[in-house]
């Protein structure tokens, strides 16, 4: 999750956004490197009082024609990649949200478990829980197991967006949005509805948990 003074990224909890983070910083080291080289130029020719005014050679302007064709395939490449890494996967795992103004609806069909998700009141929660993030019913799934979730809203549009594990989808009423990821580690990830849908959006968190697939099970039986 976000911390206080946070610059950089929140810290992937999963095989998509490692693989988007790292495209992140691939892509801002290329860019930094045009940014330096156009300035250097910037500030040669600007200084330079001997700059010429006969025609361009035809080899320069071949050079500046190619090398950036070769700049933008460095970076179609790798992100065509990961989009289409996106979209396999093999679930383990189907998820149904749905989204109301103003809380979540969870359903695991393939369980037969189904559940709401609130927010809780900033006079209910305890010193070590978040405002603004806590459930009363947190979306517990396997980790290391690639999981399918199936997002739509039965009023206004809604967006079910949790940033450590690099999915965001709108959620649109007739409409079916679908996200996959495979949570890399236990841990407690929180999101929230980042579609404006009202005078509580800012009042539908996300909470999800991953746990072993042996403690998942466990919790499906005890549901």
């Amino acid at each position: 999750m976000s911390t206080w003074s946070q610059v950089f990224l929140q810290e992937s909890n999963s095989t998509i956004n490692q693989l988007l983070s790292l495209f992140h910083d691939y892509s801002l080291a290329l860019i930094i490197n045009i940014l330096v080289f156009v300035t250097g130029i910037s500030i040669s020719m600007m200084s330079n009082k001997l700059i010429s005014d006969s025609i361009i050679p035809t080899l320069v302007e071949t050079i500046w024609t190619i090398i950036p064709i070769f700049i933008l395939l460095a970076l179609v490449v790798p992100s065509l990649q990961i989009l289409y890494f996106m979209e396999e996967s093999n679930p383990y795992l189907t998820i149904k949200v749905m989204g109301h103004q103003w809380y979540w609806e969870y359903n695991l069909a393939d369980l037969d478990i189904s559940f709401e998700a609130f927010m809780y009141k900033e006079e209910e929660l305890y010193m070590d829980e978040y405002r603004l993030l806590q459930t009363d019913s947190p979306l517990v799934l396997p980790m290391m197991k690639n999981i399918r979730v199936l997002i739509t809203a039965s009023d206004v549009l809604h967006c079910w967006a949790v940033p450590s594990l690099g999915v965001k989808a709108d959620a649109v009423p007739g409409r079916l949005n679908q996200v996959y990821f495979n949570a890399v580690r236990p841990s407690i990830m929180y999101g929230q509805c980042s579609e404006i849908c009202g005078e509580q959006h800012s009042f539908m968190p996300i909470e999800i948990e991953t746990i072993s697939n042996k403690k998942f099970l466990e919790w499906c039986s005890e549901y």
